[in-house]
């Protein structure tokens, strides 16, 4: 039987100081947490050229742990001073950005948030930096201003994912109305205020709420404990 997926951690205040000492490196790197929930900060040196992600023990990047990513899922391409993320049909059950699939290969931003199988993997490149857009933790986002009544929102909002995380949709509005007793008018408000705290404005509509449940979830904001 695969050992149990890990659900989010907040990071802790020896994983940010790693994450600021590689930051000042003036590299591209991704953070995840392997099958331990220990956080993992993985240098893209240019030099790397192509990296490859999977579950095999051959690749770059191994998620031996998890049982949703494929044998080689995906590959991590330098160009230049910028990295993109290639899936070119390799995998079984897709890479995705920011909750949109990716077909073929998608240029990466500061901030953004890949999913290989059921494993979130946060971007971080100096060179496309987009500062609203990248996610530390839960108590930077509380302090940029997460009022308790929008995080109430992001916790019912993402409570779909707490037993079935691979086959979830985020609750619709009407859904989170129900359970906070709210009108679906202030639901509204409060997700555009926290599309906007996430870096999310700009995002495909039909991709914002996917790729706010991934944030939320990778940031350790919200944790399967408050689901």
């Amino acid at each position: 039987m695969s050992p149990e997926k890990p659900g989010p951690k907040a990071i802790s205040a020896p994983e940010l100081k790693a994450q600021i000492e590689l930051e000042r490196v003036g590299r591209a790197f991704l953070a995840y947490r392997d099958e331990k929930a220990e956080r993992i900060l993985r240098e893209i040196d240019p030099t790397d050229g192509v990296l490859s992600i999977g579950r095999s023990d051959s690749a770059s990047i191994s998620f031996g742990w998890d049982p949703e990513t494929s044998s080689i899922h995906a590959m991590i391409e330098t160009i230049g001073e910028h990295c993109a993320l290639v899936d070119d049909g390799l995998s079984t059950n897709g890479s995705f950005v920011n909750g949109e699939r990716v077909q073929g290969r998608r240029l990466l931003h500061n901030g953004d948030v890949i999913r290989i199988g059921t494993t979130p993997i946060l971007f971080h490149s100096p060179t496309t930096t987009e500062a609203e857009a990248t996610i530390v933790s839960g108590d930077a986002l509380s302090a940029a201003g997460v009022t308790p009544a929008q995080r109430r929102v992001l916790i019912s909002l993402c409570r779909p994912y707490k037993d079935a995380r691979a086959f979830a949709v985020p609750a619709t509005n009407p859904q989170i109305a129900a359970e906070l007793h709210l009108s679906v008018d202030a639901v509204k408000t409060h997700l555009r205020a926290l599309f906007e705290k996430f870096g999310l404005e700009s995002a495909p509509r039909s991709a914002k709420r996917v790729a706010l449940v991934e944030r939320a979830l990778q940031s350790g904001l919200i944790s399967d404990r408050d689901l």
